[in-house]
């Protein structure tokens, strides 16, 4: 099958490549900078989402294509990520491709969504509104090597002293259910070849379900730290990305919409996706070393 891959050189894309390859794919690529391109074989487009016009020959003869693209390094990411996603849906409607895969985020929109949560909702609004089959995953914290979330936490957890500790924000006692990079493209190269799939939303997560806090010790504990967690209730999200941004080098554009995220309860609700796809589950620590090795 001819499957169109957007954000094809970013933290997923970079990585579901070799496994649509290695099931016998026909890729294409859609980048902004060919140059960056170093995947397996494949044809190359360059253009820009954003820019309606510049990108749509990336469609020509995809049967099926996955949006893995998202602007949370931009300030205006809300409206960049609107626009790109509708630009994209007008395209694989134009085209007649007839299969899109999304990768979205976890969370209830009944619930008070942080703007990074929210704007990952509209974007699979957005999409759903296309003449194609929709397929949604949704996920939350991914745990990979060159993920924006995780390597906010390593790259913290990695500079504390061996006995630490840390006032953070009441909200950090929320749950979530992580996932690792591995499983992740294992879903999302499933359900390609997977019909009953078309048309549906799925959540995803690994098989440990903890508190942001416990996430943090177990990140410590792997660099052989001792975290203890106080929640300080008057610290803010806002002043807690402030100095996550300062210690971690992470621009505070992209730390701040984590950050918010932390009031919201990201766990798997719908997980009907293991009945149809056959995955293993990563263990979290098994995860959490894979990540910090860099594999």
């Amino acid at each position: 099958m001819r499957v169109l891959v957007t954000g094809a050189t970013g933290f997923v894309g970079g990585r579901l490549l070799p496994a649509l390859a290695a099931a016998g794919h026909d890729l294409t690529v859609l980048t902004r900078d060919a140059e960056r391109y170093d995947g397996p074989p494949a044809r190359v487009v360059e253009g820009d989402l954003l820019d309606a016009g510049s990108f749509e020959a990336a469609f020509e003869g995809c049967e099926a294509a996955y949006y893995l693209v998202h602007s949370m390094d931009a300030a205006d990411f809300v409206a960049r990520d609107r626009r790109a996603a509708h630009n994209f849906a007008r395209a694989a409607d134009a085209a007649d491709c007839s299969q899109v895969i999304y990768l979205g985020g976890l969370g209830r929109d009944s619930d008070a969504l942080s703007p990074h949560l929210r704007s990952r909702h509209e974007v699979e609004r957005l999409l759903a509104a296309g003449d194609y089959d929709l397929t949604v995953l949704r996920a939350a914290v991914i745990v990979g090597a060159g993920g924006a979330s995780f390597e906010m936490v390593r790259r913290f957890v990695a500079h504390l002293p061996r006995v630490f500790v840390l006032p953070l924000p009441t909200a950090a006692r929320t749950n979530c259910q992580p996932i690792a990079i591995d499983d992740v493209v294992g879903y999302l190269a499933a359900v390609l070849d997977a019909p009953e799939t078309r048309g549906r939303s799925f959540d995803i997560g690994g098989p440990a379900v903890l508190s942001y806090a416990d996430l943090l010790r177990r990140m410590a504990r792997a660099y052989g730290h001792r975290l203890f967690v106080a929640a300080v209730p008057w610290l803010s999200e806002r002043l807690a990305a402030h100095w996550l941004a300062l210690f971690t080098g992470i621009p505070e554009t992209v730390v701040a919409p984590l950050m918010a995220g932390l009031d919201n309860t990201v766990v798997v609700r719908n997980g009907g996706i293991d009945e149809l796809v056959s995955v293993a589950h990563t263990p979290l620590d098994a995860a959490i070393e894979r990540a910090i090795a860099g594999d």
